[in-house]
């Protein structure tokens, strides 16, 4: 499998002969409002930076689209209008799907436990998108494992914190890959909506063996925890050889 960090949580994954799209946020930098207010008090306007490649190119020859939700760093207009509206999407809900169809795509797909594309076997997971009271706010948010015969299982954690549900899909899937969504989104009130540092490091601890790519970094005007610093992080717990920080437009060969 291949991994292709495009932009926030934006990623291409080529597996089993398959090209997939991740969370789709293609809008050129600055075009979209900033999250406010933001623990930093940033109210630079989203994205904070440009895309590495064409957003034409991101979308050619997609198979398939997973959408973990609908916060707009994550599907955006201009995803909505560069995508072709047969592609078959993947969502965590009822009310995803009904949205996503009002804007005139036709071959939207609720994930469960027990979905497919092709001989892909898709697995829907649970994620928590932050802690406490802020999650009426942030909303609901699904994960998605993959598995193939000939691939190694891939593990996409979405926007959540280490809980319970994050530790049950280790569990039950045993993922040699993961993603992370990993900035430590934080507003000024409500604390951390995605993983921060000591997340990602109980993640490893909880799956020694996987290998962790880290997404979701320094795209977003409310993202907290920048690459360097969590590559200083990962080096003080010598885990750089299992824990990769890609930047926009690096990609990983598993």
């Amino acid at each position: 499998m291949k991994i292709h960090q495009i932009r926030n949580a934006t990623i291409i994954i080529e597996y089993a002969g398959k090209k997939i799209l991740v969370d789709p946020m293609l809008s050129h930098k600055g075009t979209l409002s900033a999250f406010i207010p933001s623990k930093t008090w940033s109210f630079k306007k989203n994205p904070l930076y440009d895309l590495p490649i064409s957003k034409e190119e991101i979308v050619k020859d997609v198979d398939f689209v997973f959408v973990s939700h609908l916060h707009y760093d994550h599907w955006d207009k201009e995803a909505i209008n560069t995508l072709r509206k047969g592609i078959k999407i993947f969502v965590q809900d009822e009310g995803d799907k009904l949205r996503i169809e009002k804007s005139g795509f036709t071959n939207v797909e609720i994930l469960t436990e027990n979905s497919s594309f092709g001989e892909i076997k898709l697995s829907r997971t649970k994620a928590q998108h932050g802690k406490g009271y802020i999650l009426k706010i942030a909303g609901f948010v699904c994960g998605l494992v993959l598995k193939h015969p000939t691939e190694k299982t891939l593990y996409i954690a979405a926007d959540t914190v280490w809980y319970k549900g994050v530790q049950e899909a280790l569990d039950q899937h045993k993922p040699d890959i993961i993603i992370l969504n990993g900035g430590d989104n934080q507003f000024a009130f409500g604390g951390q909506l995605i993983m921060n540092k000591k997340d990602i490091y109980e993640v490893h601890k909880a799956s020694p063996n996987a290998a962790i790519v880290v997404s979701h970094m320094e795209g977003v005007n409310h993202n907290t925890l920048t690459r360097k610093d969590l590559k200083e992080f990962l080096t003080e717990k010598g885990i750089t050889d299992k824990v990769n920080v890609p930047e926009d437009g690096q990609s990983y060969t598993f």
